[in-house]
């Protein structure tokens, strides 16, 4: 019997008539992979069993017919901040700029992130994302000290509870000034997040003895066998070069393990010579580099006043044309760095396109939501094939353009094969936990 739209599964079943994109396909065959590949898919017991081509399957099969929509697999989003996330009621950013974000989460963390208000707001954030379709999630943890102590373990705790529904890995977060001021810091920080198999990272500015605290950095993530993740070059400030002293850190110390920068926003306004000077060092040293648009575009060249010109989103063209792994991720949702946002990957791609201009052709840009930061994080997500989990968002859209020019419209999430509840929760949940505050102890 044909199943309608709204239907539910419960583990096993088929689907006619999807159209997949061939780069998230295990086996493309002789598609390729900028292709839109018509397909049908049969999964038991939560996993693909078959990926056949369209109409191949009896008619006596039934299942649901997905009439040609859309069918992409779960989603992986790489750099995200759980813990900084919907504070935005009780701590506005006051002018939308960058110090301003960095002065009201100060004042938000010292006053307020105990356990329980960073677990109400992680866990609001985790189940929207669920919802959407995203199955593995990076977050950057604010480690200064004390909190640290307080968020990580909680981490743990949380990433535990969620297993099965969304993976998580946590990577720290300081400035990289903090190690001229605490010599013991460093080794203190790797250690922890050792024990928490998470990422040592940290965000880098071009401040005096930039190589001696980069040098330190891959050197206790060498000691750790930890990987890196850096917040890099996030203005607009053309003299910003610390991406560059990363790639040659890199290389310098034949660090082996893996790089992820995110933001790099000052490629955008420095001079082609010094892009390509720069590019060509990150390709070789392997590095990664993720964008986040909506929090690029909600912070970089705002003046009071003034129509922002500069878009403030990193060179994915060029980056890939080096063979660089590009990644889009969501960043920060509701809190002081950006006003807005629901943890929605297909919001944040449709709008990475716009910016970005990953179409004409889109080609096989999808993999920044998917096969690309699954590689990156060594998880087993992002892709469709037999043998694979059966989690999958099913779209009405039908191809590319009805999907960015309505990314928040229909869409049926499955997890190992079961349809989960597609009810987000509603913002109101949180309004009692923000007006009475959770002073910290």
């Amino acid at each position: 019997m044909q199943a309608s739209w709204g239907s539910s599964f419960k583990g096993t079943g088929t689907i006619r008539n999807a159209t997949i994109p061939a780069c998230v396909l295990r086996d493309p065959g002789n598609s390729e992979l900028s292709d839109l590949v018509s397909c049908d898919l049969v999964f038991r017991n939560g996993t693909l069993v078959q990926v056949a081509p369209a109409a191949s399957l009896p008619e006596a099969s039934g299942g649901l017919d997905l009439d040609n929509g859309l069918v992409l697999p779960a989603l992986v989003d790489l750099h995200t901040h759980l813990d900084k996330g919907h504070i935005w009621p009780r701590a506005s950013n006051p002018d939308g700029s960058f110090t301003g974000a960095m002065q009201a989460v100060d004042r938000d963390r010292s006053k307020n992130w105990s356990a329980e208000d960073v677990r109400v707001r992680m866990e609001f954030g985790l189940r929207c994302a669920y919802t959407h379709g995203t199955a593995v999630i990076r977050t950057h943890l604010d480690s200064s000290p004390l909190q640290d102590e307080i968020t990580w373990p909680l981490f743990c705790e949380i990433r535990t509870e969620w297993a099965g529904r969304v993976e998580l890995q946590g990577v720290c977060l300081f400035g990289i000034h903090r190690l001229a001021a605490d010599d013991q810091y460093l080794g203190r920080i790797a250690s922890r997040v050792q024990a928490a198999g998470g990422i040592l990272g940290a965000a880098t500015y071009m401040v005096p003895d930039l190589d001696r605290y980069l040098e330190a950095m891959f050197r206790a993530a060498m000691e750790h066998a930890l990987d890196l993740d850096f917040h890099v070059d996030e203005t607009l400030d053309p003299s910003g070069m610390t991406l560059r002293h990363i790639a040659e850190t890199a290389l310098r110390l034949g660090f082996q393990g893996k790089i992820v920068c995110g933001h790099c926003c000052t490629l955008s306004v420095q001079p082609d010579d010094e892009v390509d000077r720069t590019l060509d060092l990150v390709a070789k040293a392997g590095i990664a580099v993720v964008t986040l648009p909506v929090s690029n575009l909600y912070l970089q060249d705002r003046v009071m006043g003034r129509t922002p010109r500069r878009r403030g989103v990193t060179l994915l063209h060029e980056m890939r044309s080096r063979g660089i792994d590009v990644v889009v991720a969501s960043d920060n949702t509701r809190d002081p760095f950006c006003a807005y946002g629901d943890l929605d990957l297909i919001e944040v791609y449709a709008q990475a396109t716009r910016t970005l201009h990953l179409d004409h052709p889109v080609g096989d840009w999808v993999r920044s939501i998917t096969t690309t930061p699954a590689d990156i994080m060594g998880v087993s997500a992002g892709w469709i094939g037999a043998g694979e989990s059966a989690d999958l968002l099913l779209f009405r859209a039908r191809n590319w353009n009805e999907l960015l020019s309505r990314p928040n419209g229909p869409r049926h999430v499955l997890r190992a094969g079961y349809s989960i509840d597609k009810d987000l929760p509603d913002f109101r949940e949180l309004d009692h936990h923000m007006h009475m505050g959770a002073q910290r102890p």
